[in-house]
């Protein structure tokens, strides 16, 4: 049998030591898993930034907004 003044004590430990393990189990899987996939990954210099792949679409849509207008307009 565990003293009473003992419990709270062993019980707050407890709650507190389970959460920490898994973050720490959790942060040391990681790399793993990473390592993995990193054959099949695109370098990140090659591949464009989100506000290029933003702008890119913005440009054709504005060409395709031009060439309706055109074909409108000569019709």
């Amino acid at each position: 049998p565990v003293p009473k003044m003992l419990a709270p004590c062993l019980l707050r430990r407890t709650v507190l030591t389970v959460p920490l393990f898994f973050v720490v189990a959790l942060l040391l899987a990681e790399p793993g898993r990473a390592d993995q996939e990193a054959g099949t990954a695109i370098p990140a210099e090659s591949r464009p930034c989100v506000d290029c792949h933003a702008f890119e679409f913005m440009q054709r849509a504005l060409q395709d907004l031009k060439k309706t207008a055109y074909n409108l307009d000569t019709r």
